[in-house]
This record gives structure tokens, sequence and C-alpha cells, in this order.
């Protein structure tokens, strides 16, 4: 039997852009309804960001929503670039004045957002399948729900990621999509250590890039380059671990800690994608549903909730004030971000790894990226770009793509 239901904003999604933007609009006296088809252990269990911004703090505190984060994180301000056998400490914290990246894993922070819409008395509906998105140019938008509901909404907001069914609600014509696929993929690792990493680290290498994130007392996050296309079985634990410590460890062993069993390990198929423009009637787009961003950087949860953030206020100046000043700009207003961060991951791409040009010298491209972060560690302007565009102040410091 079908059930009805009305609502004033309906997100499909309870990924951290549809929790953030649910408590968002919930704070401010908005009735929203979150659909999400995967099961809450599912949705809770996810290990993928661990790195949250400057700015994404400061708004998930000015939110009420980051009590046990500031208590638990851990805070970061420092990274290292191993290239030639040199380490090379960037103090981003020093040059931003002071701002730092808060070590908190998605799935706690996702935890956190479920608990505070439960205790509103919201809860995400989980293990319902939004089967369709119609009627988006009309009075009201429909989600259409495999389980049987039926839901009217003034404004959807799909935050379902690239593959979700608010993307495919899109018409035919009246939207763009840019994509660009990069000469390489990385291998993504979860890996037990026998010691917290200190903090991130960069290896550029003759072999290809490796990074190292940290991600708990327990648990490291690693990253290595590999040829694009190669599959995941190639790519033994055993050959991981020793991969691993060459790059990472140069010539450095006791910069990297032992590496022990392997949870998790995918490969990641390196491209990005954004979408224009983000609003189309009544169907708003955020997070990965909007735009898809590589790893580089740790940009992509924040940058998700930045968009939570930005649909909120333009949801609720709507809604509640009836100005459609702001949602007539969110578009334009979010690529404009998107792009900023969208050049920066790029750059940051360019840097760690070296060209796939076959005449290209691999010494050379080596020496002239070991220059470059060193002039990142120097005080000066292009270690201050670098610094704002990497912790994520919400400053702009210097050129739109990069520090150089």
């Amino acid at each position: 039997m079908r059930s009805r239901r009305r609502t004033q904003v309906g997100i499909v999604g309870a990924g951290p852009a549809g929790l953030a933007l649910a408590n968002a609009l919930t704070r401010q006296g908005v009735d929203c309804v979150v659909l999400e088809r995967a099961s809450r252990v599912r949705v809770e269990g996810r290990q993928r960001a661990g790195l949250v911004e400057d700015r994404t703090v400061r708004w998930l505190r000015s939110q009420g929503l980051a009590d046990r984060l500031l208590v638990e994180a851990t805070r970061h301000d420092w990274c290292d670039f191993r290239c030639l056998g040199h380490t090379v400490r960037v103090d981003y914290g020093a040059y931003s004045g002071g701002r730092q990246h808060y070590v908190y894993p998605q799935q706690s922070l996702v935890r956190d957002l479920v608990a505070t819409l439960e205790k509103a008395g919201s809860p995400p509906f989980f293990s319902h399948t939004v089967r369709a998105v119609t009627n988006i140019t009309g009075r009201r938008a429909r989600l259409e729900c495999e389980e049987g509901m039926e839901i009217e909404c003034d404004y959807v907001v799909g935050c379902d990621g690239f593959r979700g069914i608010s993307r495919a609600a899109l018409p035919a014509t009246g939207h763009r999509v840019h994509n660009r696929r990069y000469p390489y993929d990385w291998l993504t690792v979860l890996a037990e250590v026998d010691r917290p990493a200190e903090g991130v680290r960069y290896a550029v290498h003759r072999a290809g890039f490796a990074g190292m994130m940290p991600r708990g007392p327990r648990l490291s996050r690693f990253y290595l380059q590999c040829p694009p296309g190669e599959p995941v079985t190639a790519w033994p634990a055993r050959r991981i671990v020793a991969e691993l410590r060459t790059r990472l460890a140069d010539g450095d062993p006791a910069g990297v800690p032992a590496i022990g069993a392997l949870p998790e390990v995918r490969m990641l198929r390196m491209h990005s994608s954004v979408l224009t423009p983000l609003r189309h009637g009544r169907l708003l787009l955020a997070g990965d549903a909007a735009h898809v961003l590589t790893p580089s950087g740790a940009k992509g949860m924040n940058l998700a909730i930045a968009d939570a953030a930005a649909a909120a206020d333009a949801l609720v100046a709507r809604l509640r004030d009836g100005d459609e000043g702001p949602l007539a700009g969110y578009s334009a207003a979010r690529l404009a971000d998107v792009r900023r961060v969208l050049g920066f991951s790029e750059w940051l791409l360019a840097l760690l790894h070296l060209p796939a040009d076959p005449a290209a010298d691999p010494a050379k491209e080596l020496a002239e990226r070991l220059a470059t972060v060193r002039r990142l560690a120097t005080p000066g302007a292009r270690a201050r770009a670098f610094a704002h565009r990497y912790v994520g102040s919400g400053v702009r410091e210097g050129c739109d793509d990069g520090p150089d």
C-alpha cells in the first residue's frame, strides 16, 4: 500500500552532505526528510575521508555539530614531502595563521550527524530506495520510493553520489558534464600500523607517488600510484607493503610505521567530474552528485559539506523568509568554489606525479619537484597560498589554481 507525505525539502542520500544539510535545515525549523537506500549499519561503517578542513570544522561548530569532533579529533598543521632522499616539512599551520586539519574519520562524523537528527526527532529513513525524482519543474517535486512511500517536496536536494537517482532525474538537455581522466590510478589501502602516523607524508618517487594519511592510533590510509586500468588483483599484500616502504621511506625507514594487516584494498580510477549547472528547477545537487574529485588534498568530503552549508542557507532564505536570491545564486556560487578547489587538487596531482611522457627526464622532474616543495616550506607568498588552500581556510591567497 502506497503512503504519501509532504515535506519542504526531500534529501536523497545520507552521506556527509545529506546529513549535514538535514541538520542545518532542522535547526532552522525547515521540515525535511532524508532517504537512504543503504542500511544504517552500512552508512555508519563506511571508511572514507578522514581529514576535516578548517572551514568545515568552523561551520560544524556553528551548527552545534562538532562537540565530539573537537574532543576526540587529532589536530595536524604540517605535512611532509619525501623526494630524492630528502624530507621537507611544510608547516602550513604557521603560514595560514594557525589553522589546522582535524583527523576525524568520516564514519564518526556520520554517526554524530545521525544521532543529532534522531535527537531532534527527524531520523533518516535508511533502507529506503528512491526509484524516481519527478516533477522537478512543476509546482512540487516528488520522490517515489520502492518501499511504497511517495513524498511531495517544495525542493529536492540530491546528495546520492555520482551514479545516484538524482542525476538520472536531470532533463536530457540543459546541463553539461565536464569529465577528466588522469593518466594513472591509485591503490587505496587501509592498513593496520604499529604506531600512529605522525602526519601526512607525500612521496614523490621515480617508481610513482605514494601517500600516508593518519586515521587513528592503529590505522593509516595509504595510496600508491599504479598504471591506469591495472586490476587490484595485481597487488597482493606483500607487493603493496614492499612498494609502500620503498616509496615512502626512500632511505628513511624510521619515518614510516610498520604495516600489518590490510583490511581494505581498493583501486581508484582517477578522474574528476563536474556537472553544470547544479540547480534544475526544484532539484539541487550537492556532494558527489554534483562533482567528483580525486583524493588529492583530501577535498571531497569538505567540499560536499560546503555545498550542504550553502544549500541550507539558500533553502532557509527561500522557505522561511521568501528570499529567492540565494537559491537563484546557488549553482554559480558553488561552481566557483568547486573550480577553485579542483584547480588546487589538480595542481597538487601534478606536483606528486612525474609526467607520463616517456621523453621526460625523471631526474630533472624530481629535482624540480623538490625545489617546488622547498619553496612551499619557505616563508613567503607561495607558502601562504599553499597553506590556505591546503588547510581549507576559505581565505583567498595568490592565484586560483595553485601556489606557484
